[in-house]
């Protein structure tokens, strides 16, 4: 989501994670025979995802906090968005989007930082997949716990190995039964410009295409979606129909108003869950609107858009999962964003019932 405001960051209160002696190369992480031996899951059932606005950030400043919600909630999958690190590569150079910078001391300190934390508990026992940006923006990352492993994991809506999506925005898992796709969907944007309403429609399109052209297995679409697609779920729909920047009107009207609840986001976002045959999972269990802890994206609690809260961080799953979905809940409340961790978004969890056939082993 655009940022209306920076989460404040207090000089000399960054919290190191502890140090461990033991460092291990993402690549070299794998299954044991221990961690798969008792545990004979074919699939991940519990998702978390969550929009860091900076993972390092997250790391330095709330991570006591976030590891006491995922040892808490214990999920499968942790899908990331915003994580703000830079791909992996000199200036001038071809960057590698699937490893963090480190051909600096300060890119190398703040690798340091970023990996500690996730060999420590409860992060130790997730393999972590990345797809970055050339500088600190955007990106995505994925965590799965190892005796999970993903048959194949891809990093572009055409699903090619060797691909990254620009900006990091898609990591995608496929496992036996279903794929995973963690996005950052980009911003609308607030113009009729070509990196505004021109980037989003063109991303539409390609999502479009995408859920319709892979139905040969069931998707789990999760991330930050840039979207708010009903009235219920944003807080204030008459502020977010009529909101402007610096007085600019579209010149369609439909495309008036906040970025993410616009009349044309909306509109091919419905289609896109139609036409894919894909349920909103929160908005399928919870009907009604709620005014505390409805949304996952909050405004700058000081100002204009305080108290103003939109739903825009979503798990999105095909219909054949529908009799499956047990749980999907928005971890942060209120408009002092009590559970955000620091983020201006909160985490939401999906939680899936085994499907039928692995229920009647064992």
């Amino acid at each position: 989501m655009k940022r209306f405001f920076k989460p404040i960051e207090k000089d000399g209160s960054a919290k190191k994670p502890t140090l461990s002696a033991k460092h291990e190369d993402d690549e070299e992480r794998e299954t044991t025979a221990s961690e798969a031996g008792s545990e004979k899951k074919k699939e991940p059932l519990k998702f978390v995802t969550w929009n860091a606005n900076s993972l390092l950030l997250r790391v330095k400043n709330n991570w006591p906090e976030f590891s006491k919600f995922v040892s808490s909630f214990d999920p499968d999958v942790i899908a990331i968005q915003e994580v703000r690190m830079p791909a992996a590569g000199s200036k001038g150079m071809p960057k590698n989007p699937g490893e963090v910078k480190d051909d600096t001391s300060s890119s190398r300190e703040e690798k340091q930082i970023l990996m500690r934390a996730l060999s420590n508990p409860p992060f130790g026992n997730y393999r972590v997949w990345w797809s970055l940006a050339d500088s600190k923006y955007a990106g995505t990352a994925l965590l799965v716990k190892k005796y999970y492993q993903p048959v194949k994991v891809s990093f572009s809506l055409d699903r090619t190995a060797s691909k990254y999506e620009p900006e990091g925005r898609v990591i995608l898992a496929e496992f036996e039964t279903f794929r995973l796709l963690n996005t950052y969907v980009p911003n609308n944007g607030w113009k009729e410009e070509e990196n505004s309403f021109q980037r989003r429609r063109k991303w539409d399109k390609r999502m479009l295409e995408f859920v319709v052209q892979l139905s040969d297995k069931p998707l789990i679409w999760c991330g930050d979606l840039n979207v708010s697609h009903e009235e219920v779920d944003v807080s204030h729909p008459e502020f977010f129909s009529s909101a402007k920047q610096n007085g600019y009107v579209p010149p369609n009207k439909e495309d008036c108003g906040q970025p993410g609840f616009t009349l044309n986001e909306r509109k091919r976002f419905g289609a896109i869950l139609r036409e894919g045959k894909l349920i909103d999972t929160y908005r399928y269990l919870h009907k009604e609107k709620d005014m505390e802890r409805g949304f996952s994206w909050s405004g700058n609690p000081i100002g204009k858009y305080r108290g103003k809260r939109m739903r825009i961080d979503y798990f999105i799953v095909s219909e054949k999962f529908k009799d499956r979905i047990v749980s999907c809940e928005i971890h942060g409340k209120g408009i002092e964003l009590q559970g955000f961790y620091g983020s201006d978004h909160c985490p939401v969890s999906l939680e899936l019932s085994p499907a039928i056939s692995d229920s009647n082993e064992g």
